[in-house]
Formats: C-alpha cells, sequence, structure tokens
C-alpha cells in the first residue's frame, strides 16, 4: 500500500512551524517619534527624464523621492518647473484658503451644522499644486480629500457649503454625504464614498477620451489604503493595455483611518512601485513639496497628452489630522507624529520658499491669512441662509424620486404620494418646502 501524504495533523520534524506577520506601526499613543529609519533625498539629486521616454527609465524614481525645495528653501534640481512668482503666490494662498475652508467646515460640524467633515491639512498641495499643473478642462476624479481642486478651479466656496449642509440650495439635492461634491462645469467628477471606484471610471474616462480623438485627459486620486483595493488594479490593466492617457495618484499620508500603511502593503515596497509591476511610469514625490508636486503632475500631463500613456504618481505626505471628524487619531498613533513629520508643511514650505526669493514676507501672509479667514466667513453667513443641518429648509420631498428618469414613470409618482401622505401622517405640522 503506498505511503498516505503527511496531514496537517502529523509532525514535520525539523521544519518550524509557519506564523502570521501582521503589520504593526512604528509608534503607538505615548511612544517618542523617530523617523530616521526614512530615507529622505537630498533635494534637486533626484534626474528628470524625458517626458517620452520608456516607462523603465522612470522606474528607479518609484524608490526615490523627487524633491525640489531645499534645506534654504531654494529650488534645485531638474524637476524645478521654475515658476513664476505671481504663480507660486497663488498656489500659496489656494493652498492658505483651503485650509481656512477646512478650519471652518470643521467648526461647523462640532457646532451641529452639518453631519460630518474631512480636512486635508498637511496634504494641501497634492491636490492644489497638481490643479494648477493641469489644463482646467481636464477630467479630475477624486477621492474625499480633494477640495483643493474645487477651490482651485474657482468653484463658489458658498456652493461647497451648501452641499456640506445639505440645505435647500444643494446643488445635489441632499442626495450625497457632506463634502462629495461633483461639478461638470469645473470638470470634477462626483465624489463616492465607496474606494477606489474612481480609478477605473478614471482609466475608461481617459479611453474614450483618446476614442474621440480629444486633447483631454483625466487625472485620478486614491489614498494609500485605497491602493490595495481591486478596483485600483483593474484600473491600472486597463489602462496599461490601452495606453489611457490617465495620471492615477496615490496618497500615501501614511494612515487609511486607524490603520497604518503597511495594512495596503507599504512595508516591502513603495507604492509607486506598483506602476513596475505594470510596466507603466512611476514616480514618488515629496508630497508636501508644492514645486515638486506641480513638476511631477506636468511630467505626467505632458507625457499622457503626448500618447504616452498613464502615470502612477506616489505623493509621500503625512495626515496630519484625524481621518474624518468621526475619527479620534489619538487613540491609534502617537501625538508627536505630526511635529515631527520630516517633511514639514506644505503652507509653511512655501511660503519660506517666496520669502527667500524677496516676493513674500512674514507680514504679507498674516494679512493673507485674516483676509482668507473672513472670506470664509462671508461664505458660511451667506449659505447659512439656505439652511443647516436638520433646520427645516431642504429641497422639497419629491425631488427624491426625481432626476433618474427624464419623466417620472407612474409607478415612482404613486410611490412618491404615498411617501409624502405617510410623511403628513407621521408629522402632522410638517410641511414641505416651497
Amino acid at each position: 500500500m503506498a505511503d498516505r501524504p503527511a496531514t496537517h495533523d502529523t509532525a514535520r520534524g525539523n521544519l518550524p512551524p509557519l506564523s502570521l506577520h501582521v503589520p504593526e506601526p512604528p509608534f503607538r499613543p505615548g511612544d517618542p517619534v523617530d523617523y530616521s529609519y526614512l530615507t529622505i533625498p537630498p533635494a534637486g539629486a533626484q534626474p528628470r527624464p524625458d517626458e517620452a521616454c520608456a516607462a523603465s527609465e522612470t522606474h528607479p524614481l518609484c524608490h526615490d523621492l523627487i524633491r525640489v525645495l531645499g534645506d534654504h528653501h531654494r529650488a534645485v534640481g531638474p524637476w524645478d518647473p521654475k515658476l513664476d512668482p505671481e504663480t507660486l503666490r497663488r498656489i500659496l494662498r489656494t493652498m492658505a484658503l483651503t485650509r481656512a475652508f477646512d478650519d471652518r467646515m470643521y467648526r461647523g460640524q462640532r457646532q451641529g451644522k452639518t453631519s460630518f467633515y474631512m480636512k486635508c491639512t498637511g496634504e494641501e498641495a497634492t491636490s492644489v499644486a497638481s490643479a494648477f499643473a493641469l489644463a482646467d478642462d481636464d477630467m479630475v476624479f477624486p477621492s474625499y480629500r480633494q477640495q483643493g481642486i474645487l477651490i482651485a478651479r474657482g468653484y463658489p466656496l458658498t456652493e461647497m457649503i451648501n452641499q456640506i449642509y445639505s440645505n435647500r440650495a444643494d446643488k445635489l439635492k441632499g442626495r450625497q454625504l457632506p463634502i462629495m461634491y461633483s461639478s461638470r462645469e469645473h470638470s470634477f467628477f462626483t465624489i463616492s464614498g465607496n474606494l477606489a471606484t474612481q480609478y477605473p471610471q478614471a482609466a475608461g474616462w481617459a479611453m474614450a477620451s483618446a476614442i474621440k480623438g480629444d486633447t483631454r485627459i483625466a487625472a485620478t486620486w486614491i489614498g494609500e489604503g485605497s491602493s490595495a483595493e481591486g478596483d485600483a488594479h483593474a484600473a491600472f490593466t486597463f489602462a496599461t493595455v490601452f495606453n489611457a492617457p490617465c495620471v492615477f495618484n496615490v496618497v500615501n499620508n501614511q494612515w487609511a483611518i486607524s490603520s497604518f500603511s503597511g495594512f495596503a502593503g507599504g512595508e516591502r515596497a513603495t507604492f509607486a512601485a506598483k506602476a513596475v509591476g505594470y510596466g507603466i511610469a512611476g514616480l514618488r514625490v515629496d508630497g508636501n513639496d508644492a514645486l515638486a508636486v506641480y513638476a511631477a503632475m506636468r511630467w505626467a500631463a505632458n507625457r499622457a497628452r503626448a500618447n504616452k500613456g498613464p502615470t502612477l504618481i506616489e505623493h509621500f505626505t503625512y495626515r496630519a489630522e484625524g481621518h474624518s471628524t468621526s475619527d479620534d487619531p489619538s487613540a491609534y498613533r502617537s501625538s508627536h507624529e505630526r511635529e515631527e513629520w520630516p517633511l514639514g508643511d506644505p503652507i509653511t514650505r512655501l511660503k519660506r520658499h517666496l520669502i527667500a526669493l524677496g516676493e513674500w514676507s512674514e507680514e504679507q501672509h498674516e494679512a493673507m491669512d485674516k483676509e482668507q479667514i473672513e472670506q470664509v466667513k462671508a461664505a458660511t453667513k451667506e449659505a447659512e441662509k439656505n439652511g443647516i443641518l436638520g433646520h427645516g429648509l431642504h429641497h422639497p420631498f419629491h425631488t427624491m424620486f426625481e432626476d433618474v428618469f427624464e419623466e417620472l414613470p407612474w409607478h415612482l409618482e404613486e410611490q412618491a404620494e404615498q411617501a409624502i401622505r405617510e410623511r403628513r401622517i407621521k408629522w402632522p405640522t410638517w410641511k414641505e418646502y416651497e
């Protein structure tokens, strides 16, 4: 009789038992923080390949870190985009306005004016500088922390607040969670709370643009945690096979809610290194260096427009605040991480660069901050005339059945009438807003 194969209960002699690796963040609450394990190369040391190069020429940059702003706040190296001072000031102002907006909306949530908010503090360059590097009509497929793109493209702050408050002036009619904006006029695709869905949407849109012979490209953003979703890899495959004119951005802010980047694969490779496996161009950039972000995005956009295919950009940054207003980061990470982050703050770094150029001053910066606080305050007061969360000023109840069909079919009309009737029975004093 033949020997039977060993079962899992059979002793295996000298073989060690298997063990499961569970990623562990380097610091927990109360731990001292030491980022010396990170490799931060000097600014200006990274080569800049030609935009039409073979994708493989960019692959060493997937393991490097493209940096422009050096220790003395000067722009150095081949990635310096050589922007004029006025453009630099516009980027600075937009990043600062985004932060002022975030601060005001955060307070509004704490005051009960909205149910939810997500700040992008410390990550403003990844959206704002990218927006400046793209054409205004390039289609963007953002995640929920890219409000800076919409602000950079001139979308009215009052309209953003209307959507956050889900009031009677909300153009999305209260159908989206707060901060999940949409604006066809600004080529800003609707934000989805389902993570990574925008990646295949962006790849598909880019393919359609190529099929039509258009000149517009697509750009899309997810966090490093979302890059572990299957949607991201489906998008990479389609974009690779069909050479889609698309820029994939992974914002590696070190944390996906309470899970650090190791759970998405960040312990053993960079997120930009995914480009190597798919044979597409890849760049890893200092996400707190607005000039480096601008340069990387402009490079990738030019490459896509020249029919050289997609690019994956990893923005190496840090989420300075909680994941959202529902999150308490002190429960899972050291409170010292933010202050010890070696790449600093994107607004401070660009401010110091402009001061070093003699094109800005601390006094001008302070005056700008005060002006923007007032601008956001005025926009908030204007939006609040249309209502805040739960105080009665909202879209008519009937609108929840609309905008799917060109003409509302009879069965949905019946359902709407039934829902309104039942609502009036339950709340006799309720009056639908007219």
